[in-house]
């Protein structure tokens, strides 16, 4: 089976405030491509993107999109607060047998997501 998840775009209200806040949460770099009314920073690998739009707004329920955190989600929730996000649902084991751990927090514009990891 493919990826289930081909593409994401998080919403921003801010482009510059979002994009820092995952280049520090997830340690890499975003270039943000500028098309007028619309921005678009690109995840390196190529599943999504932060993006901004008339149409595209931030918001903290809805769609729930998990990040994979390479084995340390506790380095990256420790990240998410220093970037200005807030923890919603603390490191919590998943209950299916071998399934890992996960995490909600709320971003620097107010999306809700997820982190899963050990």
């Amino acid at each position: 089976m493919k990826k289930l998840i081909s593409w994401v775009e998080i919403p921003a209200a801010d482009m510059q405030r979002a994009v820092t806040f995952y280049e520090k949460v997830l340690d890499f770099k975003l270039e943000i491509l500028d098309f007028g009314s619309e921005k678009m920073a690109c995840f390196p690998s190529g599943e999504g993107a932060i993006s901004m739009a008339p149409s595209f707004k931030p918001g903290s329920t809805g769609v729930l999109v998990s990040l994979n955190t390479e084995d340390d989600l506790d380095g990256c929730l420790k990240k998410v607060e220093e970037a200005g996000g807030n923890i919603t649902i603390p490191k919590t084991k998943i209950e299916a047998e071998g399934r890992g751990y996960f995490a909600v927090f709320i971003d620097s514009e107010g999306n809700r997501l997820g982190l899963y990891g050990d």
